[in-house]
């Protein structure tokens, strides 16, 4: 299954073209492989989200059958193994005299 619909079918994002933009835009990697939206995702797979102020981890335990899943069997499918919380340097707004 490509990797913008696992992402939209597991629940992690609520929507397939959110998901094609943030590959589209380097936010999404495999494997520490930077994903197209054409990447095919296999079981066992780690899944790395750049968001803005955090990163967020996900192992592939299992490819949906279907378009979409209840969001009950989230665990089935994937599993958030790490987040990182990203502080924002707070040097860059001081002044130097």
């Amino acid at each position: 299954m490509r990797i913008d619909k696992w992402l939209a079918s597991v629940n992690i994002i609520k929507r397939r073209t959110v998901a094609v933009d943030m590959v589209r835009n380097g936010v999404v990697f495999i494997n520490d492989i930077e994903a197209k939206p054409s990447k095919n995702v296999s079981v066992g797979d780690k899944i790395r989200i750049e968001y803005l102020k955090s990163h967020k981890f996900y192992d592939v335990l299992a490819i949906p059958a279907t378009k979409t899943i209840p969001k009950s069997q989230n665990d089935i499918y994937s599993r958030e193994t790490n987040s990182i919380l990203i502080k924002e340097n707070e040097d860059e707004n001081t002044n130097s005299i």
